[in-house]
């Protein structure tokens, strides 16, 4: 069964105040889209990565992934996107489905460039073994429940809940008739939030597969700080393991 990545990256970027959508916005000299197609270039798992763009963006995308040698992606992986994220993995969905009868498909934000091989591994062997995976991190803060954002309703138990972050995993063929059932029960995606959510309208039972807190989201200006830092950390970090193997030869 083949593995593929589905990076929806359609977004405009409204709430980082910028001109240039979120995903192109650069760290350390490349773009955020790029340290995130990455992992999955590298990762010997993935066999295909698709990708679902802002329509006056994917010829500069075909440049950087020409640039930086992005090879699991051809220019029949690259869709112009929808009107919302939901609507732009539908589109990748449909678009994978045609080249692959069949297919492990992880779903990952563009603007999540902080994953790593292990949870990109973890993901393929839940679905494996279980049909899917949600990579989630344990909240380790006290979650409240309000129903109108002004009054509390509820403090939740805080064992009990998770953070969803990404990548979200199934079977190719699954989800996509998950997708399509919503569609036909509403007519458009108003009122899901993610493939998670899509799913569970369709009754799957969901397995939770642990990430890491690190695997920020950049939505606002101060996502893109936090997540500066954390790669300089991690580098760093890579650059003392480095020179603590290099010392002991």
């Amino acid at each position: 069964m083949k593995t593929i990545a589905l990076i929806f990256a359609g977004g405009v970027g409204s709430r980082m105040g910028s001109k240039t959508p979120k995903q192109f916005l650069e760290i350390y000299g490349k773009p955020i889209i790029i340290h995130t197609l990455e992992k999955f270039q590298y990762n010997k798992n993935i066999d295909e990565i698709y990708v679902g763009c802002k329509k006056e963006y994917i010829g500069y995308l075909k440049e950087l992934i020409s640039k930086y040698s992005i090879t699991k992606i051809n220019n029949n992986n690259i869709i112009e996107g929808g009107n919302s994220g939901l609507d732009t993995i539908y589109r990748v969905l449909n678009l994978a489905k045609n080249y692959n009868d069949d297919a492990i498909v992880l779903i990952h934000d563009g603007v999540r460039p902080n994953i790593n091989d292990s949870i990109i591994d973890k993901n393929i062997e839940s679905v494996k073994k279980y049909g899917n995976a949600i990579t989630c991190v344990p909240s380790f803060e006290t979650p409240i429940y309000s129903d109108d954002g002004i009054f509390i309703k509820e403090v939740l138990t805080r064992n009990n809940v998770f953070v969803a972050k990404a990548p979200q995993s199934f079977k190719l063929n699954e989800i996509l008739n998950a997708y399509n059932k919503v569609l036909a029960q509403n007519k458009s995606f108003d009122g899901f939030v993610d493939s998670c959510s899509i799913a569970l309208n369709s009754n799957f039972k969901l397995h939770i597969v642990i990430g890491n807190r690190d695997n920020i989201k950049v939505t606002t200006p101060n996502d893109y700080i936090d997540i500066l830092g954390k790669m300089l950390s991690e580098d760093f970090s890579n650059f003392l393991n480095l020179k603590s193997e290099k010392d002991n030869i």
